[in-house]
């Protein structure tokens, strides 16, 4: 603990208990019973001992009060995390399906990357955030900021549609090879472009498609919406798949699989992938990659 305040004690004509005398010499300890409260957490030391509310004082003395500790020790959310790219900026980092972003919430990417994370040495570090989203079952690559400045840039990436994601995806039933998707969202235009990559026949499903999307807008559950839309949802979406296709206790298989960006502090067009989880090479083995 720190010293707060300093006080030597002037000579005195006859020994007085400090805590008779110590009362108001410090500006946050105005009374009696404040001091004894300061003096029994140990607050108070005498020629740096900790005191006593019994010790005498004469004169010369020196008198400290210590800075009390207040703050609680915030407990860590422990998960490991896979990082894909990181430098003194920004990080790119693997989000496990299952687990929110960020959020009012104690188990979320956003309380773990700190000891996933290595400590940015610009003179601007900050706790890594996240500096976008990705929905609860889905997995792949999310990107952190590092330092104040890191984060204020990357957010204006995406403002300006700069950081371009691709993500996969296993969708129901017959579909066009390729195609664009332009709806409102929450009232807002989204678009997402599509290309199916290979299709298997399905006794559940009928069909069975590895979709690669790319996302133009970044609207809440936009990719998952506009498959719907197309009558093609998602395999394991809950939310908006069919009624009576919904594969149950697997998960979305929704993954965010490619990041592509020009650095805004390196200037270096930075592109990191990510492997499609297992759960979708056991459906299209020619994929694992």
């Amino acid at each position: 603990m720190q010293t707060k305040e300093t006080h030597i004690v002037p000579p005195q004509e006859k020994a007085i208990r400090i805590q008779e005398y110590a009362v108001n010499i410090f500006t946050t300890i105005p009374t009696r019973s404040a001091l004894k409260k300061a003096i029994k957490k140990g607050l108070i030391l005498v020629n740096d001992q900790t005191s006593s509310t019994s010790i005498l004082l004469n004169g010369g003395e020196k008198i400290e009060l210590l800075e009390q500790d207040t703050a609680t020790p915030k407990k860590q959310f422990t998960l490991s995390l896979s990082v894909a790219f990181e430098d003194d900026y920004l990080a790119i980092i693997e989000k496990p399906a299952g687990i929110l972003v960020s959020g009012n919430t104690f188990k979320s990417i956003d309380n773990a990357l700190v000891q996933n994370l290595a400590k940015s040495n610009l003179t601007d570090m900050v706790r890594p955030r996240p500096v976008h989203r990705l929905d609860y079952p889905t997995t792949g690559l999310l990107l952190i900021g590092k330092t104040s400045a890191s984060i204020l840039a990357l957010n204006s990436l995406f403002e300006q549609r700069k950081v371009h994601k691709t993500y996969h995806a296993i969708t129901i039933g017959s579909m066009t090879q390729i195609g664009r998707i332009q709806s409102l969202t929450d009232g807002k235009e989204a678009v997402s472009h599509f290309k199916v990559l290979q299709s298997v026949t399905s006794n559940r499903f009928e069909e069975l498609n590895l979709v690669e999307l790319s996302p133009e807008t970044g609207r809440k559950h936009q990719l998952r919406k506009h498959m719907s839309e197309l009558n093609n949802p998602i395999l394991g979406d809950t939310a908006y798949g069919k009624e009576g296709l919904i594969l149950k206790r697997k998960g979305l298989y929704l993954h965010a699989s490619k990041l592509e960006f020009t650095h805004p502090f390196t200037e270096e067009y930075v592109v990191v992938e990510s492997k499609l989880p297992k759960k979708f090479i056991k459906i299209f083995p020619d994929f694992a990659f």
